[in-house]
């Protein structure tokens, strides 16, 4: 099967899924709730600046994050499995922001701030399956330093093409059950009013802190998750990190050393602004002076992580420069032979 025709089934599935949930929980929802709709108060301000500034940092992710995966994909030198893992992060940034940057533009541009039950149930799966990705994928990207530098002669044997797709197929499609159990537990709570967020798109603190029922399974389901798919992928980072230390300080070379930390660099940097803000805004205490600085971490892992991570993995890395240098030469000799033709 074709990852096109994966793709498609994983897309048809999601379709059902929330149009059943939307079914069965509609007459849930009139009987129980009196609350069709929430009303995302994240942003008072409805000024053409501000919409500006938001579609100005949407179009700079997509085309840095774009960048990179046309680069890393064009250019030969740069089909290695650290590059494929690095495409598939860049494809995925781009996939997370467009969960909330659209919608928080149509809001600044209607001025229009509310959002069904349904909506808000896909834009919380997406937002919570990619974010779960993203934690995978780091793992990934972590095991794979750990391979090309502490088990360089093996490195090509392991991290094989099909253990590549797997690899990242697998940070996909792993989670996808558990999500799928999350946010039908929590659209399945009564929300008996005020629908009222202060909060820039639906997370699940601030819906929960709406519903108005008991919430032990919804806490269970959350403690398994962050347990598997954000605790567990942070472990794994870290024992690779300790073993890939370990080796660099070993190295009779001090050039050998400095490539091996350069190679690491950008990824620990990414690591740790991710999982820092990822940890605060879910982890602490909710209290309501947290809950103010946890509605503006959500932005940093949300918009200014994918935003800076074209900067982090590019800035330092000379391959990716050189392919850029390259691919900037081959345009100008080509628009070159055309103005002589």
């Amino acid at each position: 099967m074709t990852r096109s025709h994966t793709q498609n089934l994983i897309s048809m599935f999601l379709t059902l899924f929330f149009l059943q949930l939307d079914h069965q929980q509609d007459r849930h929802w009139r009987n129980q709730s009196t609350v069709n709709e929430f009303v995302l108060l994240g942003y008072h301000d409805h000024s053409v600046l501000l919409f500006i500034v938001v579609l100005a940092i949407y179009l700079t992710i997509l085309l840095g994050n774009g960048l990179i995966v046309m680069v890393t994909t064009i250019d030969p030198a740069l089909h290695t499995p650290m590059y494929f893992f690095l495409r598939s992060l860049s494809g995925l940034e781009m996939c997370y922001t467009s969960v909330t940057l659209p919608k928080m533009m149509a809001s600044l541009a209607t001025g229009d701030h509310s959002i069904s039950l349904p909506a808000c149930a896909s834009q919380m799966f997406f937002l919570i399956f990619q974010g779960v990705t993203e934690c995978l994928l780091l793992a990934t990207m972590a095991y794979d330093h750990y391979l090309a530098i502490c088990l360089p002669l093996r490195y090509m044997t392991i991290m094989s093409q099909r253990m590549q797709i797997g690899l990242v197929a697998s940070s996909f499609i792993i989670s996808l059950p558990m999500q799928l159990v999350q946010i039908a537990l929590i659209f399945s709570l009564p929300f008996c009013g005020p629908n009222e967020i202060d909060h820039f798109f639906c997370d699940i603190p601030p819906i929960l802190s709406l519903a108005c029922a008991d919430l032990y399974a919804n806490e269970l389901a959350i403690y398994i998750e962050d347990t598997m798919f954000v605790l567990v992928p942070f472990v794994v980072i870290l024992a690779s990190y300790i073993y890939i230390t370990r080796t660099i300080l070993h190295m009779p070379s001090a050039t050998g050393r400095q490539k091996a930390f350069s190679t690491c660099s950008s990824h620990v940097t990414a690591v740790s602004l991710f999982y820092g803000s990822a940890m605060f805004s879910y982890i602490l205490p909710k209290t309501p002076d947290f809950i103010k600085v946890g509605k503006l971490l959500s932005l940093f892992y949300t918009v200014i992580i994918p935003l800076c991570n074209p900067l982090i993995y590019t800035l330092r890395n000379k391959e990716v420069n050189a392919a850029l240098q390259r691919l900037l030469c081959n345009k100008r000799t080509s628009e070159m032979g055309m103005e002589s033709n």
